[in-house]
């Protein structure tokens, strides 16, 4: 089973990457569990075609302990197990204490057995890797990482904390930065400057994503616009990315047995 954490600074695009990547994986024969870790629980909206995804902390607070998985996870779009950790009530608790406690209710229910996903990504805000957000990455959930950002300046900024997040747990033999996903905002030089931010951090640009129009009239649609838009170039493009990304993590597999 492949383990791979999407993160990126909120509003960069990681979920529309992770979402996309998800399709373009499910397409090609795969098994594919998306688990959005996330408060604002809309990583897999547009898989499941829903306005509102059912989280685990809603359940929990629902349910309790009679929580059932049936309740928590959701099929989407060519098969994708779609799971949304949620968050706390506004103002209540912390978000990154409501990852742990949502894994913790899918390792309680055995998902992974139950499911067998081929592959699981993990799709993780990155503007404050907390105990709770790194946990994706520290407590041995996946093993690859990619980082989404833009060559905004914001976004380098929370790229270059995930890295280094990464670094610290990656002594631990966890998780490894396998490389960052440029999801393209068209800024003066950003192909440059982010592929200079990446040498300075000690990895490399892996696939850019470029601007199109067509994702966010698919997402208007509540779709991927793998599903939406098949035959677009924007949709190979993420197959691209599918093919790239099962490509880096096998390799590291292979070379780490």
């Amino acid at each position: 089973m492949l383990r791979i954490a999407v993160y990126g600074k909120g509003g960069i695009g990681k979920s529309t990457t992770s979402a996309n990547l998800s399709a373009a994986l499910a397409q090609k024969g795969y098994r594919v569990m998306q688990i959005g870790c996330d408060p604002k629980a809309d990583s897999t909206r547009n898989i499941c075609g829903l306005k509102e995804m059912p989280t685990v902390l809603d359940a929990i607070r629902e349910k309790g302990s009679a929580v059932k998985l049936e309740d928590i996870v959701k099929e989407g779009y060519h098969g994708i197990l779609c799971v949304e950790a949620g968050g706390p009530t506004p103002g209540i608790g912390c978000a990154g204490r409501g990852i742990i406690t949502a894994f913790e209710k899918l390792e309680e229910l055995h998902a992974f057995s139950v499911y067998q996903p081929d592959i699981v990504i993990y799709d993780v805000l990155g503007d404050v890797v907390c105990g709770g957000f790194a946990m994706p990455i520290r407590d041995g959930y996946a093993r690859h990482v990619f980082v989404v950002t833009s060559g905004e300046r914001m976004a380098l900024y929370a790229a270059g904390n995930i890295a280094e997040a990464i670094s610290n747990f990656k002594r631990r033999g966890y998780a490894s930065l396998e490389g960052l996903i440029l999801n393209s905002r068209n800024i003066e030089r950003e192909q440059e400057i982010v592929e200079q931010f990446a040498e300075e951090i000690g990895t490399k640009v892996q696939k850019i994503i470029p601007r199109d129009a067509l994702i966010q009239s698919a997402e208007d649609m509540q779709k991927t616009v793998v599903e939406a838009y098949p035959d677009s170039q924007i949709s190979r493009e993420y197959d691209s990315l599918a093919d790239l990304v099962l490509k880096i993590c096998r390799e590291k597999e292979q070379k780490d047995e």
